[in-house]
């Protein structure tokens, strides 16, 4: 910034002898080009100062992504960050997979409002900031849509862990699914429980191979093993029959669980009706850590 420099202007001095042996007379002169005066010098510029914005006010962020994979097509997917991921780099944060529907894709659960939602109970302090990812399962009936699951534990997971800042311990990490998406929680909760604190079974559609063998693969898991469960699904659902069945078995082996029948169908409005209390959950899953399951339920919610 240019500086002024102020020169002042001295007047002659004149100096006189008061007694006879007086003294000569000095004479001083100011510069041949003088500056001007301090009322002619231009104001300085202001630069007004600006206000940080706190990151937490702002929305979480929505990013696509491809997984390298052998499989044809590729496996896509969407990650949802939350307010102050890219400003807090030193931070890492739990992650929730939310797998779709049948004839849906991974922007299903975008659609029905989970990053509005996540955004809403992170703001009001009601959850810690978490990551989501969706998984891609459109191709449910050709040969890759068959080993989506084993892509979701071997690929896409540990590919999340190493290129996304998550919490990779198991009260860190959530799964839950709608509809065919529960179906695949069901299947990995029987197989891989020991991956997720949490799973949440949202209209769930269970595979015949698993209904086969459901009483089965529940008494092999541990007593004190079993993630927290949610399971919901609305009273005019055409599959409800078979997720009472499942939920009578979690009743009978007294495995803690949240049981929940609202009122609706198997469709897009009754998901996006619940979504929020369906991150609610999750979340307080997350805050509680480990081992915190609740008592097991069995209730109806109108």
């Amino acid at each position: 910034m240019h500086r002024s420099r102020f020169v002042f202007l001295f007047p002659i001095l004149l100096l006189s002898a008061c007694q006879s042996n007086a003294q000569p007379v000095i004479l001083l002169t100011a510069p041949a080009n003088p500056t001007l005066p301090p009322s002619e010098t231009p104001a300085p510029t202001l630069v007004p100062s600006v206000t940080p914005v706190d990151c937490m006010t702002l929305p979480g962020s929505v990013v696509t992504g491809e997984l390298p994979t052998d499989d044809k097509p590729p496996q896509q997917f969407v990650v949802y960050l939350p307010p102050c991921y890219q400003q807090h780099t030193d931070s890492h944060f739990p992650v929730l997979y939310l797998l779709h529907g049948q004839t849906s894709t991974d922007t299903q659960w975008v659609s029905l409002g989970a990053p509005q939602a996540a955004d809403q109970l992170i703001r009001s302090g009601k959850a810690t900031p978490f990551i989501m990812v969706f998984p891609d399962d459109r191709y449910w009936n050709i040969t890759a849509g068959s080993g989506f699951g084993d892509r979701l534990i071997h690929e896409i997971i540990p590919y999340i862990d190493q290129n996304f800042r998550t919490l990779t311990d198991r009260h860190d990490r959530a799964l839950g699914g709608l509809s065919r998406g529960g179906a695949w929680a069901v299947h990995i909760l029987l197989t891989r429980y020991d991956l997720f604190g949490s799973i949440g079974l949202h209209s769930p559609v269970i595979f015949d191979d698993d209904a086969a063998v459901l009483d089965r693969l529940m008494q092999a898991i541990p007593t004190n093993a079993w993630p927290r469960l949610w399971v919901d699904a609305g009273d005019r659902d055409g599959g409800l029959g078979k997720v009472e069945a499942f939920e009578t078995l979690l009743t009978a082996y007294e495995i803690p669980h949240e049981w929940r029948m609202y009122t609706g169908d198997h469709t897009n409005p009754y998901w996006q009706a619940h979504v929020s209390e369906y991150l609610q959950w999750y979340a307080d899953g997350f805050a509680a850590g480990f081992g915190q399951a609740p008592s097991a339920t069995a209730t109806a919610t109108p």
